[in-house]
């Protein structure tokens, strides 16, 4: 069950989530991947709810998103288990079904074609309308020094040398996965 929400009720809970990471996850085919994010922007852009993710060039979710367009962000409430964000921020799709390592359980989009998880049950399904690469030109060099050390691999799962790719996410649907009631 699902309940509807307005999400920006909730942003001061989604913001603050953000801090200790919360889930954006994919779907290419058949494959759902998740992966741990802590950098997102909740907003308004054209007239429409927005939520912006940023991936890095070499991610998996990068080529999820590229062949599927979509993505849900999943952000836990009250107690959950930690080592779902530790695993889904440092281990790869490629080499790893995470959903099924972690024991996830996926919900029914409403809208999209990418489920929740209903362990991390405030779920917002957003659409690509707009995606970005950064450009290393117009990042300060302190920043860049920090945040894209040029002698980090790609693969690293933290900082490295590849930089990210703005996803700007259209929210068409937003609620909260309730357990089912028996």
């Amino acid at each position: 069950m699902k309940e509807k929400i307005d999400v920006f009720d909730y942003a001061g809970e989604i913001m603050k989530a953000m801090k200790t990471g919360i889930l954006l996850t994919t779907k290419a085919g058949d494959q759902v991947n998740t992966m741990t994010i802590g950098w997102g922007v909740l907003g308004i852009e054209w007239a429409a709810p927005i939520f912006t993710v940023f991936v890095r060039e070499s991610r998996f979710t990068r080529d999820c998103l590229d062949k599927n367009p979509e993505f849900t962000v999943n952000i836990p409430i009250g107690d959950f288990d930690r080592k779902i964000l530790g695993i889904a921020g440092s281990k790869s799709g490629r080499d790893l079904d995470k959903i099924e390592a972690l024991g996830l359980h996926l919900e029914q989009p409403e809208v999209l074609s990418v489920p929740g998880i209903a362990e991390f049950p405030l779920t917002l399904e957003c659409r690509v309308v707009y995606k970005q690469l950064q450009d290393k030109d117009a990042i300060p060099q302190e920043i860049q020094e920090k945040f894209y050390p040029q002698d980090v691999d790609g693969s690293f799962p933290m900082c490295n040398r590849d930089f990210h790719i703005a996803y700007y996410g259209e929210i068409v649907a937003a609620y909260i996965i309730k357990p089912d009631e028996q």
